[in-house]
């Protein structure tokens, strides 16, 4: 729940959290006028695992390396380099920022409702790693999204991904957003923002 102090605009997209503003259900992937205080209540999931809110006013945040995003396992960045808890209060950067034409600015809606998606894989620098009967395997079989996915990574459970006679281990090696990993157990790893940069 949160409880705006001054005017801005705002817009919430990624899987669809009932938002509501002043117990009033409000549109997604659009931009939404709010006055002060003015209340937003997001919900339970109805689809989708993350939901995203953007400010036209920004907030008024330190910068750590740059960046305004929070790395809650250093503790660094974003808000006191944790994640926001009851009776927290953060300032706009700008105060009332007018957008023009925001009533225009939407987008359409994606459907997050799919129980199978198919992935486009490009082939990395270690593909020598794993049997042509491995590779095969991994391109072909479905996977499971597990409990154990974090903001590190998607772990997958599926058919295991075998390796040739060089094994598993590999020199550390720059990990790039998005690449996949898939230690001895056999099982892929999918990298993600909070992962660690070599591996």
């Amino acid at each position: 729940t949160i409880q705006f102090t001054s005017d801005t605009v705002i817009a919430i997209t990624g899987g669809d959290f009932a938002p509501t503003l002043n117990e009033k259900p409000i549109a997604m992937y659009q931009a939404v006028s709010v006055k002060k205080d003015d209340v937003l209540r997001v919900g339970l999931s109805r689809n989708g695992n993350w939901g995203y809110l953007a400010f036209a006013d920004g907030l008024d945040i330190p910068k750590e390396m740059g960046s305004c995003s929070t790395d809650v396992k250093c503790s660094i960045g974003g808000f006191k380099g944790r994640k926001l808890e009851k009776d927290d209060q953060i300032d706009f950067c700008t105060n009332g920022r007018y957008l023009k034409n925001f009533h225009y600015r939407k987008l359409r809606q994606p459907d997050f409702t799919a129980d199978v998606a198919e992935i486009r894989v490009v082939m990395g620098p270690q593909d020598d790693y794993f049997t042509e009967e491995g590779i095969q395997t991994f391109l072909n079989s479905e996977y499971v999204l597990t409990s154990q996915s974090d903001r590190m990574g998607y772990r997958l459970e599926g058919d295991y991904i075998e390796h040739n006679e060089k094994g598993s281990d590999i020199i550390s090696d720059g990990i790039s957003f998005g690449s996949i990993q898939v230690p001895a157990h056999g099982k892929p790893i999918i990298m993600l923002a909070d992962r660690q940069t070599t591996g």
